[in-house]
């Protein structure tokens, strides 16, 4: 079980701590677990619709935003907020691109970005809190990290050295295919027909955003790995909602 608690305890701020630094042969398999995190995360957050039942949808709404963000400790916020500011900033330069993600301050379009997500995000909420569609809290999580996932299995990572290079390293590829593909059954069991279009879309994004990120970096960073499931997870929630 150790690739678990190594795989919540670096996607997540719940009060898990291992002793010393895990091997990279377990840190690569921990990428095995992230769609279970995302499946915690979902019922975490399912569990807390449900004792908020009755109290007003944007409340009810906003609360649930805000537990996810806790939950996560907006790690993957932090990711999308670099690549924002490098994917303008850099003009298309990769090296500028990379070096712009490194610098832990944040302009004026991360701002903007993490701003327009969390509006999004919370007016999804808002809508599917008032049909009391409670398994989109399930199923957005569960996309996101196993797009994660995907994005390690399928794209080279860019930075040598670090926790980046030993996860995609050590990944094992054929159990992680596996998972990916129960990932994805799991999601269409519990989201039923309504979940389908919003699993396309979110898809179709995935493709979009590792071509992108083939293109100017020539692979992925865990800052744009983070900003994959930011994105994607909005995709689901947007679709689920319209």
């Amino acid at each position: 079980m150790l690739p678990f608690w190594i795989a919540l305890q670096f996607l997540s701020s719940l009060p898990v701590r291992l002793p010393g630094m895990p091997e990279p042969q377990a840190m690569g398999r921990s990428l095995l677990f992230y769609p279970l995190v995302g499946a915690l995360f979902g019922a975490l957050l399912w569990l807390a619709s449900l004792l908020l039942h009755g109290v007003a949808a944007p409340l009810q709404a906003a609360l649930l935003l805000s537990l996810w963000v806790l939950l996560s400790g907006a790690l993957h916020l932090d990711g999308l907020a670099d690549s924002a500011d490098a994917w303008l900033g850099g003009f298309g330069d990769r090296e500028r691109t990379l070096q712009i993600m490194k610098d832990p301050r944040s302009g004026p379009i991360a701002v903007v970005t993490l701003v327009l997500l969390l509006l999004l995000k919370f007016c999804a909420l808002w809508v599917l809190v008032e049909r009391g569609a409670g398994v989109a809290l399930l199923l957005a999580p569960i996309v996101g990290r196993a797009a994660m996932l995907g994005l390690f299995l399928s794209t080279p990572y860019v930075r040598r050295g670090g926790l980046g290079q030993a996860l995609a390293e050590h990944l094992p590829r054929t159990a992680a295919k596996w998972v990916l593909l129960l990932s994805l059954l799991a999601c269409v069991v519990l989201g039923g027909a309504q979940a389908l279009l919003p699993m396309l879309a979110a898809a179709l994004v995935f493709v979009w955003l590792r071509r992108s990120m083939c293109t100017r970096l020539g692979g992925a960073t865990g800052d744009t790995a983070g900003a994959m499931l930011e994105l994607l997870e909005l995709t689901v929630l947007v679709g689920l909602a319209v």
